[in-house]
């Protein structure tokens, strides 16, 4: 028999290097597949924020992000999202994307819970359904859970308001929340911002003219929708207070539009002034059961810091400068109401 030789030290060697350059390639592609299914860029330009909704599970972000061409690779992300874990920590939210973010940067984002906060900013709305329809549009909850609370008497009364009143505890001003927050932790936030504005000076203000903080604002928003020029609302303010502190009715025409639920009148007609409604102060006497609109900060300033003088009459000017002229008797108040009348006239301003 031949005897086979033993492979020689030299080809042995190549051997082993040949290996070991096989398993350093390998060992390679995997820490360099591995890097770029963690930190590659994946995150595409297709959308600026992931809505990530109350209750949804994993499989629903996935989903997102499929129909939604959010990365671009979604095998690697949910890879990546598995071995972080992220499938039993997903939290609701709205969170920005950046175009070329990687998995890894973008789960610990959703897992974290860090999302962008909402700007939130009202002033001017008429009625709960409208502000409720608008809030819907910026954070999570639909108008409908807004307006269900809204109109919950045990819910508003726990904040010391009336299903009538409660529109008054919300300041318009600049609020940031976050996305997902529900209707109860909204309702704290606003609260928050009302106890804030109604310092105990304010307070004091109030009761110096016998109003609660409620009423202050349920004429505040008579003023802010009488009055087109801040600058006037004080002297505005101070003619209804004048009104309430004789007993007469306030005959404000803004509540009559309100009362009709139709804010494209322009003219006030003397039909209109029978319409049966709490809110028809030309009805009624005292202040109406709530707000015509939500009043502005500088609305309610202006009650507090109403002007004082002898005016129970006004009447809007017939320059249609959106001022109004003041009078201290019915004798002129009458000679401006027709001067405003001729005026409207002459423009053909029926209703």
């Amino acid at each position: 028999m031949t005897e086979q030789k033993a492979p020689s030290k030299g080809i042995l060697k190549k051997f082993i290097i040949a290996l070991v350059l096989v398993i350093v390639v390998l060992l390679g592609f995997t820490a360099v597949n591995y890097y770029l299914k963690y930190f590659g860029p994946n995150v595409t330009s297709k959308q600026e924020y992931l809505y990530i909704h109350t209750g949804a599970t994993y499989d629903d972000v996935l989903k997102t992000i499929q129909q939604q061409d959010m990365v671009k690779d979604t095998a690697s992300f949910h890879w990546a999202a598995v071995n972080m874990n992220y499938p039993k920590r997903v939290k609701p939210g709205r969170y920005r994307l950046h175009e070329g973010m990687g998995n890894r940067k973008l789960i610990n984002m959703l897992a974290s819970g860090t999302q962008e906060p909402v700007t939130l900013e009202f002033h001017g709305l008429r009625q709960k359904e409208q502000f409720a329809g608008f809030v819907s549009k910026k954070i999570e909850p639909d108008s409908a859970s807004v307006i269900h609370l809204l109109d919950s008497a045990s819910y508003v009364a726990k904040y010391g308001f009336t299903t009538d009143n409660v529109y008054t505890m919300f300041m318009p001003n600049s609020y940031q929340l976050y996305w997902n927050t529900s209707p109860d932790k909204f309702f704290e936030k606003m609260y928050a911002s009302y106890q804030k504005f109604w310092t105990p000076e304010r307070k004091q203000q109030a009761a110096a003219i016998n109003l609660t903080p409620q009423e202050v604002s349920v004429l505040a928003s008579i003023v802010d929708a009488e009055a087109l020029h801040d600058d006037e609302m004080p002297a505005v303010a101070g003619l209804y207070l004048n009104r309430l502190k004789k007993g007469m009715k306030l005959e404000a025409d803004p509540t009559v539009i309100f009362a009709l639920n139709d804010f494209t009148i322009k003219r006030v007609l003397t039909r209109y002034l029978s319409y049966n409604s709490p809110y028809n102060t030309y009805l009624n006497k005292g202040l109406p059961p709530g707000p015509i609109m939500m009043p502005s900060v500088n609305a309610v300033k202006a009650v507090l810091n109403y002007q004082k003088s002898d005016y129970i009459y006004m009447c809007a000017k017939a320059d249609f400068s959106g001022y109004h002229a003041f009078a201290t008797n019915v004798t002129d108040h009458l000679v401006n109401a027709r001067k405003f009348q001729q005026a409207l006239n002459e423009r053909n301003i029926k209703r």
